[in-house]
């Protein structure tokens, strides 16, 4: 039996009973509200404003819609693909002809925005309960679109941030960036402003370095253990050819622990 909705809607923590499963048509206008409709070029934005204007005519739609829209828009044949998932917050007005709702995209299945495709059974049904969108078939996952380095002096990341940088495919080039340089690196206990020096030198480079914090939160490091990482940001300092001597790079090091007051004020003990 093959992957079918159902899986993912709940790994993303969704409530099949909570979940609107709605899948656009590509239309100019609607002749029963004259609202523009959308087309493959659009926004997020109107994509959003789309979706939370509905008609007013349509008593197929629910009274009380649930908390959660999985949006899809078509991809051809009897096709859809992924847009976003909106959280519903209640209808703001109704004035007979159009029912507009106070509605905001969600993180859920953030990942999944645009790459994954179902197979919609029903072609005349432009929305459906969850419990029945989870029994169609998942057609495809396309690979994420590679994201571009920012370079090193624009590096900034939170944990989350830096678990993904180390395991997804989209940042291949930031984790080959990374392998490439040794160096120092910063990292902020965001709920206190403390700071933490580190240093990846010798046989480590950076990557190797923060691969380590990505697994364990904390690297190692004993001053770092007892804290929660999901607070932690991290960003590189100065980075350095992999053939500088680990001399120069450990009086970098003490430099920003003396500059930071990181053995002070800071997480550093030496």
């Amino acid at each position: 039996m093959g992957l079918t909705l159902s899986p993912i809607l709940l790994d993303a923590g969704l409530d099949l009973a909570e979940v609107l499963v709605i899948r656009h048509v590509y239309i100019e206008e609607h002749t029963d509200t004259g609202l523009r409709g959308i087309h493959a070029d659009s926004t997020d934005a109107e994509i959003i404003e789309y979706t939370r204007r509905q008609s007013s005519k349509r008593t197929s739609f629910p009274t009380l819609p649930p908390r959660y829209w999985v949006v899809f828009i078509p991809e051809g044949g009897n096709q859809a693909r992924f847009w976003g998932v909106v959280e519903n917050f209640g209808e703001m007005s109704n004035d007979g002809v159009l029912r507009v709702f106070e509605i905001g995209k969600t993180d859920h299945l953030a990942d999944l925005q645009r790459r994954l495709v179902i197979g919609w059974r029903a072609p005349r049904s432009w929305k459906l309960r969850g419990t029945t969108a989870a029994t169609y078939p998942v057609l495809g996952i396309a690979d994420a679109e590679p994201i571009p380095f920012p370079g090193f002096d624009r590096l900034v990341l939170s944990y989350p941030q830096l678990v993904a940088v180390m395991r997804e495919h989209r940042y291949a080039s930031w984790r080959t960036a990374l392998s490439s340089v040794v160096g120092i690196y910063l990292v902020t206990d965001t709920r206190d402003g403390r700071h933490y020096v580190g240093k990846a030198d010798g046989e480590e480079n950076i990557r190797q370095r923060w691969t380590a914090y990505a697994t364990n939160g904390h690297g190692g490091n004993v001053e770092l253990r007892a804290l929660d990482p999901s607070s932690f940001r991290y960003s590189l300092l100065r980075v350095f050819d992999p053939s500088t001597p680990t001399s120069a790079i450990d009086i970098a090091e003490s430099h920003f622990k003396v500059a930071l007051d990181s053995r002070r004020h800071g997480l550093n003990r030496n």
